[in-house]
């Protein structure tokens, strides 16, 4: 049996707070490493993204923290994006009690983040940058802070935020407490552990890198004209998902191609306003959204579960970027598909990725293979010739109390599908005699009545306790 909350040392209002939200033991690295916080000891801690990582250091840092001054937090929590920055925040005031809990990012205005913190922000969640502006003008001080704690350490370093972590660790109390978390441990990371902290204790969870063995991985030849058409068939028949691009100018682009094609997609990547960015997180974790159009960079952020699809419109940059990518499907246990559009340049280069990584797929012709290719997917996947499994996942949505976070609400989403059942009746039709004749159906007359909803009958990452894994 593992340890209660309780057990581990937290407080009973912190424990009272979590199981209001149905979340009454702990993950496998908050078992492992509140105890060693709470304690006051430096943590190592390598756990993926997904792990429950938010509540390890969380729960320390509101136990152990103390009241502020104006503009001088005593707690600091550094995260490399704006999404993730934000998520911890909601996350920590959910427990914090009468703690202040604020946010700094960039992409939105300084007024509310500048009264917050002149307001006594106890604990200070914060993107690099941004901090280092406020700390600039003179509206943030940090030599009182006494508890740090770096989310993603790996992220950063990949991002470039390593001399800024710096420049601020620095200025922060000599004998402060310091938590790293971070899927990795090696290379800048290791070199931050050993300048920045003292004895830390180590804890490793999970593997070392996503795994992908669950996602039911395809690569579809297609010529460069041929991507759109492709990118929506997919789309049409396994959504959420998350579509990734290699530019901004590409992104935008893709979704409003996708768009025209009656498929809801939304951008995010660095040159969007944070309202942009939040409102289209939002609106795909709600279901409002069939696609995600993403850059790595802004992908990074992205935390959502239930993900049944991920596209690689532009192909990674390395193995590395591979795995990453799809390792935001097939989470917790579920199933999901992961689909490269494969240029004829590029199926050297790819093969080579697949080697690096344990895959051996063939690269078949999507104009061959089209919708049949998907519809042998695992039984998370709905295809449009697949009413009967259709069926059955709305009987356990409906079951399961999903329907509403899924689009069976009120809404415009909901309206369209519903309204749009005879004519998805007649394009299933349409798509079988289209596979039959070896063609692939048009994505735009796919989408009249609205995408099947791939879904499963249980939340990603809620287990057995109820929590979201951050």
């Amino acid at each position: 049996m593992p340890p209660t909350f309780a057990q581990l040392g937290v407080p009973q209002f912190i424990c009272r707070a979590l199981e209001r939200r149905g979340i009454t033991e702990p993950f496998e690295i908050q078992a492992a490493t509140v105890s060693d916080a709470l304690d006051g000891r430096d943590v190592c801690g390598r756990a993926p993204t997904g792990s429950g990582k938010t509540l390890a250091f969380g729960i320390p840092l509101v136990t152990n923290g103390h009241q502020a001054e104006s503009g001088r937090p005593r707690a600091l929590v550094l995260a490399p994006t704006r999404e993730l920055a934000e998520q911890i925040t909601t996350e920590i005031r959910s427990f914090a009690g009468s703690m202040k809990v604020a946010a700094v990012y960039g992409g939105v205005g300084y007024g509310p983040q500048v009264k917050a913190l002149r307001q006594g922000a106890d604990i200070l969640v914060a993107c690099p940058g941004r901090l280092e502006d406020l700390i600039e003008q003179g509206i943030a001080d940090l030599s009182d802070v006494d508890q740090v704690v770096l989310d993603e350490a790996d992220r950063m370093a990949d991002m470039g935020f390593m001399p800024a972590v710096r420049r601020l660790l620095d200025q922060t109390a000599d004998d402060r407490q310091t938590m790293l978390y971070s899927a990795t441990l090696d290379g800048d990371v290791a070199k931050l552990t050993r300048e920045y902290q003292r004895d830390p204790v180590r804890h490793e969870v999970g593997d070392a890198t996503p795994d992908i063995t669950a996602a039911h991985h395809r690569f579809w030849k297609v010529n460069r004209q041929d991507r759109v058409d492709a990118a929506g068939e997919a789309v049409n028949a396994v959504w959420p998902a998350i579509v990734f691009c290699r530019t901004r100018h590409g992104s935008d682009r893709l979704a409003r191609q996708l768009s025209r094609a009656d498929i809801k997609a939304v951008a995010i990547h660095g040159g969007r306003s944070q309202s942009q960015r939040t409102r289209a997180l939002r609106d795909f974790a709600e279901g409002r959204v069939h696609a995600l159009v993403a850059t790595d960079v802004a992908a990074r952020g992205i935390h959502v579960d239930d993900v049944a699809l991920v596209l690689h419109f532009d192909p990674p940059e390395d193995h590395k970027a591979y795995v990453h990518r799809s390792g935001r499907t097939a989470r917790a246990g579920q199933g999901g598909v992961v689909l490269s559009l494969v240029q004829p340049d590029q199926v050297k280069d790819l093969r080579k990725m697949q080697r690096k990584i344990g895959l051996d797929e063939p690269f078949t012709d999507a104009d061959a293979v089209g919708l049949r290719d998907l519809s042998s997917a695992p039984e998370r996947t709905l295809t449009p010739s697949s009413p009967e499994r259709n069926d059955r996942s709305n009987a356990n949505r409906s079951s399961s109390g999903r329907g509403k976070r899924h689009g069976s609400g009120k809404g415009k989403h909901q309206h369209k599908a519903k309204s749009g059942q005879k004519a998805r009746s007649r394009h299933k039709a349409k798509g079988r005699s289209d596979s039959a004749q070896g063609g692939r159906p048009n994505a735009k007359q796919g989408k009249k009545g609205g995408p099947n909803r791939n879904q499963s009958s249980n939340k990603a990452g809620s287990g057995r306790s109820g929590q979201k894994r951050r």
